[in-house]
């Protein structure tokens, strides 16, 4: 099936756009946000939307069940990035790269061959949730500071890698079965061209706080997947996606009232 010009120049404006506003939040808010921010369904929403348009929202809403398990292997990515990219500058980015998709293929390849429901992929990835906070829950905050003014080569770099991960994701889902294509939504489309480029302009330290804080989001990205699973083709695309990212949006606002309340709870605690 041949793609409209016009789809696919939308895709490049939105992955560009949803890439450089998570570096534009980790240099000016926090790395904390941003790692939250990276769990919010920015990337799946691009990935099962256009696969939607392209192939249709019956198809898209079969990926979208295995997406939820699928979020296990992005956790896995991270925790590959993590282990191998400890190192500042390239050797470390291409380290952390290399082990991080490798962790991805292991885990995806484990899920595929999974008859996986809403229920056991939900199941699934809150197990990974809990486990991977619980790995890192000794990771030092280390905030990104701000480097160097606006940078075409930085803007070209950030542009390249979003534009060719979304279309790899959604090229590939023309010739692969719904399940690959649900596990390859679930790829960290935005997370993962951000975790280079702040690998790259801020080291390591800042990059494995945003992984550190990644799980804590992804309750958002389970409750868009889930929710567009069930509304795609019955309420169509748009309010399917109007649906989903409202559920989330619920999601990370509640989650991050408890995570204060808690840091509030605990500070008292300590005085």
């Amino acid at each position: 099936m041949e793609v409209p010009l016009f789809l696919q120049v939308c895709k490049l404006l939105v992955s560009i756009g949803v890439v450089l506003g998570l570096s534009l939040i980790a240099e000016r808010v926090s790395t904390r946000v941003a790692g939250l921010l990276s769990g919010y369904p920015l990337g799946t929403a691009i990935a099962l939307f256009f696969i939607g348009l392209e192939i249709g929202p019956d198809f898209a809403a079969d990926s979208a069940v295995h997406t939820l398990a699928g979020f296990t292997a992005t956790l896995a990515l991270g925790g590959g990035y993590l282990l191998c990219g400890r190192r500042d500058g390239l050797p470390g980015v291409l380290a952390g790269t290399v082990g991080g998709l490798l962790c991805w293929l292991a885990a995806s390849t484990v899920l595929a061959s999974l008859a996986v429901t809403r229920v056991s992929g939900t199941l699934i990835t809150l197990a990974a949730i809990g486990l991977f906070i619980g790995l890192y829950r000794n990771i030092p905050e280390r905030p990104a500071t701000t480097r160097g003014a606006f940078s075409w080569p930085a803007l070209g770099f950030r542009a390249g890698l979003a534009a060719a991960i979304i279309f790899l994701i959604t090229g590939l889902a023309h010739v692969l079965p719904a399940a690959w294509a649900g596990l390859l939504s679930a790829f960290p489309v935005t997370m993962f061209p951000f975790l280079v480029i702040l690998h790259l302009t801020h080291g390591a330290a800042p990059t494995a706080t945003v992984i550190k804080h990644y799980p804590a989001g992804l309750g958002s990205l389970l409750a868009y997947a889930l929710c567009v699973s069930l509304t795609y083709d019955r309420w169509g695309l748009a309010l399917g996606t109007l649906a989903g990212f409202a559920v989330a949006t619920l999601w990370l606002v509640a989650w991050t009232r408890l995570h204060a309340s808690h840091r509030r709870y605990r500070r008292h605690g300590r005085a």
